[in-house]
């Protein structure tokens, strides 16, 4: 599906949607050309709390949580820098322990 067929299907709703499809532009946008509508919720608490489990079960892929009142999705793509927390955590308490 295209965002326009999932807002005309989905009006004014919380959705948690899958890239299938996708590309990044020059400017680091993320431009989804094909996605599927996994779950619709209640609010955007419940769309964010769906989308952390999926992500979970499912690293690869590509899931993000919406609302179908925007009319042109804008995602960025960052760039993370350094370690992460929880990999510095491990790292610190193995390196404490030797």
């Amino acid at each position: 599906m295209l965002w326009s067929d999932v807002r005309k299907a989905y009006p004014n709703q919380w959705l948690v949607i899958e890239a299938l499809q996708a590309h990044t532009t020059p400017k680091s946008q993320r431009k989804l050309d094909k996605l599927a509508v996994i779950e619709t919720c209640t609010d955007g608490n419940a769309a964010m709390n769906s989308y952390r489990q999926l992500h979970l079960e499912y690293p690869v892929r590509e899931f993000y949580f919406v609302h179908t009142n925007r009319e042109e999705l804008d995602i960025r793509e960052r760039q993370w820098t350094g370690i992460r927390r929880a990999y510095a955590t491990t790292a610190h308490q193995t390196i404490k322990t030797n």
